[in-house]
């Protein structure tokens, strides 16, 4: 496999080498190579006023692929569970499976529908006021701080290289020797 990269972004593309017309056989194999990223779109990166973040599309297959709701995989025998000495009909515990399964899954939908899109557009407001705080007031306000408390920073250095480095260097030589041994009785 022949591959030409450059970068760590380059895509993987499937090329058809062969003709369609010549070869009707489907088993012949297909080349793969990594096509390097185009040096316009890489020039126009930066200067472009429109950015397409791939980040922001929906996933719709994997839609937890951090697993941060890996503590909500409730089955039917997670939540009920008969002991042997005391056991119902099959017929029931099969209606109780699926009558469970079904209301679950349903009035999840339900509530979804109900509160998923107020909630988001919440959540991004939420999230999008937090994010211009943080740029715009947080973020500024901590480089003046560090600025102008550079000879703060300096005189800490002095203190902790000078007085305590040396005390505790010293308290940790002198307890070096010690030696604590336990003995069951």
């Amino acid at each position: 496999m022949d591959t030409i990269m450059k970068g760590e972004e380059s895509e993987e593309v499937e090329i058809d080498l062969e003709d369609s017309d010549e070869f009707d056989n489907e088993e012949e194999s297909h080349m793969l190579w990594k096509a390097p990223a185009a040096l316009e779109e890489e020039e126009n990166i930066h200067t472009s006023t429109m950015v397409e973040i791939s980040d922001t599309k929906p996933l719709i297959n994997v839609r937890d692929p951090r697993g941060i709701n890996d503590c909500l995989k409730v089955t039917f025998e997670d939540v009920i569970a008969e002991p042997v000495s005391v056991r119902s009909g099959d017929r029931v515990w099969i209606w109780s499976n699926a009558l469970f399964e079904v209301s679950r899954i349903w009035f999840y939908r339900i509530v979804t529908v109900l509160l998923a899109i107020p909630l988001s557009v919440f959540s991004g407001i939420l999230f999008a006021i937090l994010s211009c705080l943080h740029i715009w007031t947080v973020g500024p306000f901590i480089q003046c701080i560090s600025t102008g408390t550079r000879w703060l920073q300096s005189l800490w250095e002095v203190v902790l290289g000078v007085i305590l480095r040396p005390f505790f260097l010293s308290a940790g030589r002198c307890c070096a020797g010690f030696s604590i041994h336990l003995v069951k009785e």
